[in-house]
Parts: C-alpha cells; sequence; structure tokens
C-alpha cells in the first residue's frame, strides 16, 4: 500500500500573490461590502491556484479584516480594516490636554471652512438627518448617548463633502472628539445650547447662507473648548487612578 502524501502547504509568496490577485478582482468587479467573493472553487480556477493555496489567502483576507468566511455562505466582503485600525487607536491613546486643543483647532479649521462645498451639492433632504440627530439628542437623558448624538451630527455634517477620507479622519478622530463633548453634557444647561447651536447651523445651511453657517460653527466649536480644561482635571484624575491600582 502506498503511502498517504500530505499534501504541500501553500508558499507564502503565493498567497501573498494570491492575496492581491483577490484585491485586484474586487476593484475590477466593484465588489463592496456585503457581496460575496466567488467560492473557492472559482477562485482557483480562475487564478489557477491550488485549494490550500486558495484557503490560505482567503485566511489572510481574514485577519486583515477584509473578509468574512461564513458556513454555507462563504465569504463576504466586510472590510473591518479600518475600524480595527480605530480600535487599536482608542486602546492604545492617551489623551492629553494638548491633544484635545490640537484636534479642536483642526475641528474648526475643516467645520468652520466646509460650508461653501455643502451647500454646492445640498439637498433639502439632505437636512432631515440632521434635525433628527438633533432632536433626538435635546431628548437624550443618558450622557454618553447625548455625546454619541452630538458628535453623529458632526459627523454627518461632514458626510455631506462627500469625501471618503475626510470622513474616515473623522471617524479616526471619533474618541477623542466624544471624551470633549461627555464632559460638556454633564450639565444640562450645555445639552439645551448645544442643541440651539446645531438648530441654528442647519437654518445657516437651509438659507445656503454661507457666513452665517461659518459664524454659527465657529462660535458652537468656540463653545466646546472651554472644556479643554475639564478634560485635562479628568484625564489627570484617570492617570491617578490607574497609578493607584
Amino acid at each position: 500500500m502506498p503511502d498517504t502524501v500530505a499534501p504541500e502547504a501553500p508558499r507564502r509568496n503565493s498567497v501573498d500573490a494570491l492575496v492581491q490577485d483577490i484585491r485586484t478582482l474586487m476593484r475590477e468587479r466593484k465588489l463592496g461590502v456585503g457581496d460575496h467573493l466567488p467560492t473557492e472553487r472559482d477562485l482557483g480556477e480562475h487564478f489557477a491556484a491550488s485549494r490550500n493555496t486558495v484557503r490560505e489567502a482567503l485566511r489572510t483576507l481574514k485577519a486583515y479584516g477584509v473578509i468574512d468566511v461564513r458556513p454555507k455562505i462563504g465569504a463576504i466582503i466586510i472590510d473591518r480594516s479600518l475600524e480595527a485600525a480605530f480600535d487599536l487607536f482608542t486602546f492604545s491613546m492617551d489623551v492629553s490636554r494638548e491633544m484635545f486643543a490640537d484636534v479642536q483647532a483642526f475641528r474648526r479649521l475643516i467645520e468652520v471652512g466646509i460650508g461653501e462645498q455643502i451647500i454646492m451639492d445640498l439637498a433639502e433632504a439632505d437636512l432631515a438627518p440632521l434635525d433628527a440627530i438633533n432632536v433626538a439628542m435635546r431628548d437624550e437623558t443618558a450622557i454618553e448617548a447625548a455625546a454619541e448624538l452630538d458628535y453623529r451630527f458632526h459627523a454627518a455634517l461632514v458626510g455631506l463633502v462627500r469625501n471618503r477620507t475626510l470622513t474616515d479622519i473623522y471617524r479616526l478622530l471619533k474618541p477623542v472628539i466624544l471624551r470633549l463633548m461627555f464632559l460638556g453634557k454633564n450639565r444640562r444647561p450645555v445639552l439645551t445650547d448645544t442643541f440651539a447651536d446645531h438648530a441654528a447651523i442647519i437654518d445657516a445651511l437651509r438659507r445656503r447662507d454661507r457666513v452665517a453657517f461659518a459664524y454659527r460653527m465657529s462660535r458652537h466649536l468656540e463653545f466646546g473648548a472651554q472644556f479643554l480644561g475639564d478634560a485635562d482635571q479628568r484625564e489627570s484624575h484617570i492617570r491617578e487612578q490607574r497609578k493607584r491600582s
């Protein structure tokens, strides 16, 4: 009886090459989140690759957070690679007063200046989600949820620019922005004032008034900067607690 020969493990360079080939295939076929990749057999035939090489390539893509392999369904594109980087950033960062100040200054540079771009392509339907988020924030009683809704309002505004890179940057900065917003939401009058500021910003957009938008947004972000001192004290308190534990 002949000896049973174990299947040869795929060479790493073959796997890496196939990973790139699959990414190219995704771009060429315009496959996006939620779409299915071809089956293992189809991929093997298309790229003249062994079954082992295909499986290793899919494992690599899964490890990168690009796909999820589900029983009886196959490989589905999820592309969580960016979210995974955000999770790591959130876990490892130690937010200082300087970082808060820098992020707030960055927000002013961006959010005050995007009014003209938004108004150029603005449709009335674009404002309804902003109104809904703002009302939900005003009526929210939990501080964390109110801060999250505040962030969603600003993220939705940035999203109206329709620039993916800018949207991704704001998602990356979300942990820092949320901490500042959380400090402000500890005070009920601040929540009421934030609602009024948001409403004025929406009104400026509705009237296509670029100057009013820039003015309202600038004042709103200046208002948020007053909590930097609170942020500094809170972060110092957290660091002291870490040292004692």
